[in-house]
């Protein structure tokens, strides 16, 4: 399989849309991708309402890039994502995308209407309730974010796509999967393989570092990858940023499966190298459900289960009491008091309060004996 690497600085429309097409000449072209007259989804990153600066949703210019590419390709170009909370047209509209699409010949595909779809294929999942919007469109090309992610370390290609499940219906997903990150990420894989995007984009110009998916900081990583293989362009990122396969969940899930696209043998990688690419810094959050403690009774464990798992903690000086954390946690744990309270025994550690958090009042922060077990010293903010 193979992922075009391309430098490039900044989202300058031009120099960007030069920028996509040579990383797409390298693996054939748009028009391999796309056929006249087909209806293409190009599917961003749309998780929240904040401005492009922020880097929490794809930028707006590698969106008017590909609706470009795809409008010379004599297709026509929709974009669409389901927010985890809000409409899309308020979220499009609140970082750039709303402009962009008004300044060409795109249309907006809100996906909200939620329609159970069957997935033989699948090794787990048989079956899905899907946007019912995905029946009225001919392909997908998938534009993801490079970000962290506090549940599953990054969220790349194809943690992306779990956006075309309709909003209402993902903290379902999360309820069902409750910390058990192989049965979460083995969802996300059989959702990717059934949606099959012909293409992915990365958009890791200006990427997130720390408190993601939203509410870390930006930080200039300064290429894209782009492939048609999602699983392929998820691989060749996380090694960029100094990860292998077997400590970002879906990658493991997909590695231990035997999927070709995981494999670094198996990927050819064409213009620039990973290495020229590395950052010099980029920090991550500790990644919620590695079981530092697997060695003791399960009694035990479910006893000391604050003090050896990394679980969300409320910054109540930054937080505002908007309540959306409150209203979008899938156990319905959380409650609004004076404070914001979780309980955390039935916490399940999803981080869906995290992503929706508009002032960035929540962390992703590790227990006492969870990090001492890692060898880091505890600070007491636990």
């Amino acid at each position: 399989m193979e992922v075009s690497l391309i430098r490039c600085e900044d989202y300058s429309r031009e120099p960007l849309l030069r920028a996509i097409r040579q990383g797409l000449e390298l693996v054939g072209g748009i028009r391999r991708f796309v056929r006249p007259g087909e209806r293409i989804l190009l599917k961003p990153n749309l998780l929240a309402g904040r401005p492009a600066h922020r880097a929490v949703t794809t930028h707006p210019n590698i969106v008017w890039a590909m609706i470009k590419l795809v409008e010379e390709a004599g297709a026509i170009p929709l974009v669409g994502d389901s927010p985890g909370l809000g409409s899309t047209i308020k979220v499009a509209r609140a970082c750039g995308i709303m402009d962009v699409i008004a300044q060409t010949s795109a249309g907006l595909l809100e996906i909200k209407e939620p329609a159970v779809v069957e997935n033989p294929q699948g090794v787990s999942f048989k079956r899905f309730e899907l946007a019912k919007e995905l029946s009225t469109v001919d392909g997908v090309i998938n534009l993801p974010k490079l970000k962290t992610h506090a549940q599953m370390l990054l969220t790349m290609g194809v943690k992306n796509l779990f956006g075309c499940v309709p909003g209402k219906r993902k903290p379902q997903w999360h309820l069902e999967a409750g910390t058990n990150l192989d049965y979460f990420s083995q969802m996300l894989l059989d959702l990717h393989n059934h949606i099959r995007p012909r293409l992915t984009v990365m958009d890791a110009i200006v990427s997130m570092e720390g408190n993601g998916p939203g509410s870390g900081e930006p930080v200039h990583t300064g290429f894209l990858a782009i492939s048609p293989s999602a699983l392929a362009v998820d691989t060749v990122c996380a090694g960029i940023l100094g990860k292998d396969c077997s400590q970002v969940p879906i990658l493991k899930t997909a590695r231990a499966q035997g999927l070709k696209d995981v494999n670094p043998e198996n990927i050819k990688i064409l213009g620039e190298t990973p290495e020229r690419l590395r950052p010099r810094r980029f920090s991550f959050p500790p990644l919620v459900n590695i079981d530092f403690a697997h060695f003791l009774p399960a009694p035990v464990k479910r006893a000391l289960k604050n003090a050896i798992t990394t679980r969300p903690v409320i910054e109540h000086t930054e937080c505002t009491l908007c309540g959306m954390c409150v209203d979008v946690c899938p156990p319905k744990i959380m409650t609004r008091r004076e404070h914001i309270h979780i309980d955390y025994d039935r916490c399940i550690r999803c981080y869906c309060c995290q992503e929706v958090c508009p002032e960035g009042a929540i962390d992703a922060r590790e227990g006492w004996l969870r990090r001492l077990l890692s060898g880091r010293p505890w600070t007491g903010r636990n």
